[in-house]
This record gives structure tokens, C-alpha cells and sequence, in this order.
């Protein structure tokens, strides 16, 4: 892109994020809804004042639940340990919250039963990224980017509420959440942990989620967030995880920061560093990776941001820093990473640690800033008073469902895109044959970051309070009503009065989710099955309504060609009924629930198109930010150009 166009997009992008966003020339200096108590700051000096190096950097230190045992924590003094993506109780999958409730008090009580006069809980952390996503049984909500194009704050601090409650019924207090990248490629795997392509969307969520996850942390049903990634990780070069982010410090500010001003402000506890590197094209500063870079980390989060939580690494974030290996990295302790998530090689590395402060690489002071603020958060939450098990919440099965929400999440997140001919909303009591890969699979609706990391190999049983779109269809109209078929081959279509397709992309997550440099936007060029099931019902004299599941917006113009209605329900989680809830009318006729969600994320014209931010210059997408279509809206799309071009 040339330079020019740069200059543009940053300036229509500040004109997006709002006025006083558009105004920043310097980092703002943000007054947390959670200040500093005098009591709390006595208790965290004192305690300081007690404990050993090692203990400290016991503290300093985040295993895996897999690689350490209780008793671990407690002879090498362990601050944190987490569940990685794949990673439950006793490696079962279906382990029940009394199991999770049982471990994470003998994390506890291995961490207060220490040699040492200092006595520190255990903090566990979780990536409950849409809803308590990684427990079996647990409720799951839209991914962000599916709550983004409902933009309603109150609904997704709601969310935040009750996934929680979730949370603390399986004895943890600690989430790896919300994700607060403003992409800018969506050929990122993550796009769909992303709100919006608008930071000012963003901002007003992060305040809105943590405020609803943290509360006033006193609570039973309170937890800590984590805003991450910080900073730039949706704004990485073609969309590449973990790769570099190409920004000016003015897009820095006024788009990738955005999410961090709304969750330092409702008072997010901590940070978590990003992957990517950060090169300032625009000044000629290459600033390395994101986990070694002092004047962020330190210089910009916790002096003009005023940050006074603690900051935690990603999964062996800190290995990536030139020189330092999962085992050793004093330069991501220097530049200001507090916590340092090494699920493995936690030995090595407190090992490595101790002999850094004693030989002077790392200042004893650095240590002890980690340290005061990891025993402020602690002190904070509440957590030197109660066991886990001791919360009223733990052990609840109940306090895991919230279906009434969750399928008002999914009703709000859906975005009407094609209505040609008002087919929608559909009348009850027709025959109705439903097609497509997706229309019975849970894993395909809840997407990555559900059950296991990359959420595959998840089959419907993975979920017994789940209910697919299927499972919906056939409730609206009556089971004896539906027929489906998968890939609809040998189908008499003019048996039935209209043809439901649900579509999409499959499980992904991080990394395994990139779309290549030179990869196809263009949805069936990487999943042909869904083509050929709409060619195989499309122009039979029925109504075809095509239901797009997909963590992006994806290049689809073949696909709505051979669609008289056309649906982006992104990735709407467990409560599939939420999706007929819109698409079928009440029994008496009349709009049952309407389409109120708009996008969040332009929506591409052409194959090649991936980036897509309003304010390029050459802005041109098929659907605009912004764009949704309302029952009785008259708006055509009609037939719409279609290539299978490849992109360079």
C-alpha cells in the first residue's frame, strides 16, 4: 500500500473511532473504576517484605495443569497455573465442575501450606472465550464477532455476567478475556475473537465485558478479565498469527488501542501481551516483538496508560523475543511482563530466573514491581480469604446455563444480507427440507476455542444442552414437517415448500485458521461442498434460504446468486434455536423476532478482498460497515459478479 493511502486510511479510520479518539497525539491517561486502596498496598508491602527470591519468582511463574501437581505448587512456591486449550481435569474431557472445583482446591491448598511464614494463593486462568467455552456442559454464546453486529454493550455485559457464574462453578476466578483486536485482515484465524473492524465498537464493549466479568471483584459471581492481545495482534501483515503488525504510532493509538482505553477504564486487573511485533513503518522503527518491548509494556501500559495490574505473557510469548528460549527470557521480564505463562518448562525457568537477579540481569526492583502487582490482584479478588469450593457457585451445574440469553445473543447477532422477493420471514406449518454440512453439527455453530482448541473433533454429543439449527427448524414447524439431507443428492426439491441451506466454514483456531498471503477470500473455493449443495437445490421453483456459519465475512456472491435469501449468522454457539426464532414467523402470521444485527466487518465484493476497513481509498465492499437488512425492506441484491480468480 502505498504511502498515500496509508495517510488516508489512518485518517478515516480516527474519524471512525470517534471524536475524542480521532483527537489523540499522545497515549490518554485512563482512571481505572478500581483505585488504589491504602489497606490493600500496606497488606502487599508487608507481605513483599517476607518473602524469599524464590518465592517471588514462584510467584512470577504460570505452569500448565498437565505438567505440574499440586504438590509442586507448593514446594516451588507457584503463583499461577492455567488449562491450555486441550486441557482438562484428569485429561477428561467431560469432566463435571466438581471435579474442576476438587483440583483447583488442591492447587489451593498445596499454595497455603508452603515452608514459608508468606502464604500465597494460587490464581488459575482460563480462556473462557465465549462463555465457560473450554468445560463440558457449559453455555455458549455467539463469538465476538457474531455479539459485534448485535452492537449492544448492555447485552454483551450481560454475557459477561453470566459466564462468570460459570466460571466460579468450576473454581476458577481468573479468564483470559475479552479479546480486544481491531482487525484489519480477515484472513487472521482469529477474526472472530474480534468485536469489530471499528475501534470505537470495540472500546465500548471491553468497558462493557469487563465490567460485567470483574464487577466489583467482591462478589461470588465476580471474576478477573484479561484485556489482550496487547497490542496490534488484529492488525498483523496479511493476516498472518503472530506475525507483524505494519502501523503508524498514530494507528497505534487510534485503532488497535482502542479496546484497552474502555477495559483500563471499567478497571481490567490484567493484560496480556500479544504474539505480534510491532514496525513503525511510518517513523522507520522496528519495535520487535510485542513481549520484549519495554516502551509498550511498561513505558506506555503502565506509566501513560496507568496500568497498576499485573501483565501476563502468552504461551511461551516470551520464547520469541531474540535471544531468550520457554526456559529463560530476562529481556520479557525487563520490558515488563509481570507473569510469565511457561506451561512446560517452569523449572528451567525459575531456575534461570533466580540466577538473572542474582547476577544483575534482572533488577531485584523489576521483581519486586511484578511481584506487588500480581499480590494486588490477588488481594483484590478476595482470594487470600476463601478456598475455591468456599464460593457459592462452585460445584454448580445450573450456574453454567443461561439458554434464555444465549438464544437472545444468537437472535441479535444475525445480519440479513439478501431478501430477494420478502421470502423471509418463512410461515410455519410448510414442508421444509434443510440442507447442508452445518444444519446438525454443533461443533460447526460453536466454532474454535469450544471444548478443545481448535474445536474439531467434537461431535454432537460433546454438548448435551446444545441444540442445533436443525434441532430448531424442527421445532418452529413441527419435526413431521422437516426433511434433511446433508448433500441433498436425490432430493425431490418440489416435494417441499422451501429449502433451508446452513453452510460454512469448519472448527478452527488460532494459526490453523489463516487464510495464506495468496489465499482466496471466496467461501467456495475452500469448502466446494457447500456450492454443490445449493446448485443441487437452487432454481427447482422453491424458495432457497441459505444460513451462512463462517468466524469472518467471506467472499459468497455464488453462493447468494443461488439464494433468494441469504443469512450471516457467524458462529452463534450452543442455542441453535435462536437462528428460526428469525426466520420463521409466529403461528398467527406475524414477525415472530426481526432482523435488528448490522455488520461490524465489511463484507467482501471480490475474492481478493481481505482487507476491507472503511476509509481505504479504495473502499468498495460488497456490503458496507454498518449493513443489514430489515423485514419489509425493499432493497434488491439481485445477481452479483462472481470469480474464482486467485489473489497475489
Amino acid at each position: 500500500m502505498s504511502k498515500s493511502v496509508r495517510c488516508g486510511l489512518v485518517g478515516a479510520m480516527l474519524m471512525m473511532t470517534g471524536a475524542n479518539a480521532a483527537q489523540l497525539t499522545e497515549w490518554p491517561s485512563i482512571t481505572s473504576a478500581i483505585g488504589r486502596d491504602a489497606q490493600i498496598e500496606a497488606r502487599v508491602a508487608q507481605l513483599l517484605a517476607g518473602m524469599t527470591l524464590a518465592q517471588k519468582v514462584g510467584q512470577m511463574t504460570q505452569a500448565e495443569i498437565q505438567f505440574i501437581t499440586p504438590e509442586q505448587v507448593r514446594q516451588y512456591y507457584i503463583g499461577s497455573v492455567l488449562n491450555g486449550g486441550s486441557s482438562w481435569p484428569g485429561k477428561n474431557k467431560h469432566a463435571a465442575p466438581a471435579d474442576w472445583v476438587a483440583l483447583a482446591d488442591r492447587y489451593y491448598d498445596a499454595s497455603m501450606s508452603t515452608d514459608s511464614a508468606v502464604k500465597v494463593p494460587v490464581i488459575w486462568g482460563i480462556d473462557a472465550i465465549h462463555g465457560n467455552s473450554a468445560v463440558y456442559g457449559a453455555m455458549l454464546y455467539p463469538h465476538n464477532i457474531g455479539l459485534g453486529a448485535a452492537h449492544d454493550a448492555q447485552l454483551v455485559g450481560q454475557i459477561g455476567v453470566a459466564t462468570a457464574k460459570a466460571v466460579r462453578a468450576i473454581g476458577i476466578n481468573w479468564v483470559f478475556a475479552p479479546t480486544l483486536a481491531v482487525v484489519q485482515d480477515d484472513r487472521w484465524g482469529r477474526t472472530y475473537e474480534s468485536f469489530s473492524e471499528d475501534g470505537a465498537l470495540v472500546k465500548d464493549y471491553a468497558s462493557a465485558y469487563v465490567r460485567g466479568f470483574q464487577g466489583d471483584l467482591k462478589q461470588d459471581g465476580n471474576v478477573i478479565a484479561t484485556a489482550k492481545h496487547f497490542m496490534g495482534d488484529g492488525g498483523t501483515f496479511q493476516g498472518k498469527d503472530q506475525g507483524e503488525t505494519r502501523a503508524s504510532l498514530a494507528e497505534m493509538m487510534n485503532i488497535h488501542g482502542q479496546g484497552y482505553y474502555g477495559a483500563l477504564g471499567a478497571g481490567v486487573q490484567t493484560v496480556m501481551a500479544s504474539f505480534n511485533s510491532w514496525n513503525d513503518t511510518t517513523a522507520g522503527i522496528d519495535h520487535g516483538k510485542m513481549h520484549g518491548n519495554k516502551m509498550m509494556l511498561t513505558e506506555v501500559l503502565k506509566g501513560k496508560l496507568g496500568f497498576d495490574g499485573f501483565v501476563v505473557s502468552d504461551w511461551n510469548g516470551h520464547a520469541q523475543v531474540p535471544g531468550c528460549s520457554n526456559g529463560s527470557c530476562p529481556q520479557a521480564i525487563n520490558a515488563g511482563i509481570d507473569m510469565v505463562m511457561v506451561p512446560e518448562d517452569w523449572k528451567a525457568f525459575i531456575a534461570n530466573t533466580i540466577k538473572q537477579v542474582e547476577h544483575g540481569e534482572i533488577p531485584l526492583a523489576r521483581i519486586d514491581d511484578a511481584v506487588s502487582r500480581i499480590l494486588r490482584v490477588k488481594l483484590r479478588a478476595g482470594m487470600f480469604e476463601r478456598k475455591p469450593s468456599q464460593n457459592a457457585y462452585a460445584g454448580q451445574a445450573d450456574a453454567m446455563q443461561d439458554r434464555a440469553l444465549a438464544r437472545l445473543a444468537v437472535r441479535k447477532s444475525l445480519v440479513l444480507l439478501k431478501n430477494d422477493g420478502g421470502v423471509l420471514p418463512l410461515a410455519r406449518k410448510q414442508k421444509i427440507l434443510v440442507v447442508g454440512k452445518s444444519a446438525d453439527s454443533v461443533a460447526n455453530q460453536t466454532g474454535g476455542w469450544t471444548l478443545t482448541w481448535q474445536g474439531t473433533e467434537n461431535k454432537n454429543s460433546d454438548f448435551p444442552y446444545a441444540d442445533t439449527l436443525l434441532a430448531g427448524i424442527a421445532e418452529a414447524v413441527g419435526k413431521s414437517n422437516v426433511t434433511y439431507s446433508a448433500d441433498a443428492k436425490g432430493v425431490d426439491v418440489s416435494r417441499y415448500d422451501a429449502v433451508i441451506a446452513v453452510i460454512g466454514e469448519k472448527p478452527y483456531a488460532e494459526f490453523m485458521g489463516d487464510i495464506a498471503p495468496n489465499g482466496s477470500m471466496r467461501h467456495s473455493s475452500r469448502y466446494p461442498e457447500d456450492l454443490a449443495v445449493l446448485q443441487a437445490v437452487s432454481g427447482k421453483g422453491k424458495p432457497v434460504v441459505t444460513v451462512l456459519l463462517s468466524g469472518r465475512p467471506v467472499n459468497a456472491n455464488d453462493l447468494m446468486n443461488l439464494s433468494d435469501s441469504f443469512v450471516a449468522a457467524w458462529l452463534p454457539g450452543s442455542e441453535g434455536k435462536g437462528v428460526a426464532d428469525v426466520l420463521f414467523r409466529k403461528a398467527d402470521n406475524k414477525v415472530n423476532h426481526p432482523f435488528t444485527g448490522t455488520l461490524s466487518f465489511s463484507w467482501p465484493r471480490s475474492p481478493c478482498q481481505a482487507r476491507l476497513n472503511a476509509g481505504e481509498a479504495d473502499y468498495a465492499p460488497l456490503f458496507p460497515l454498518g449493513y443489514g437488512l430489515k423485514y419489509g425492506s425493499t432493497s434488491q441484491v439481485g445477481t452479483l459478479a462472481d470469480t474464482a480468480s486467485a489473489c497475489q
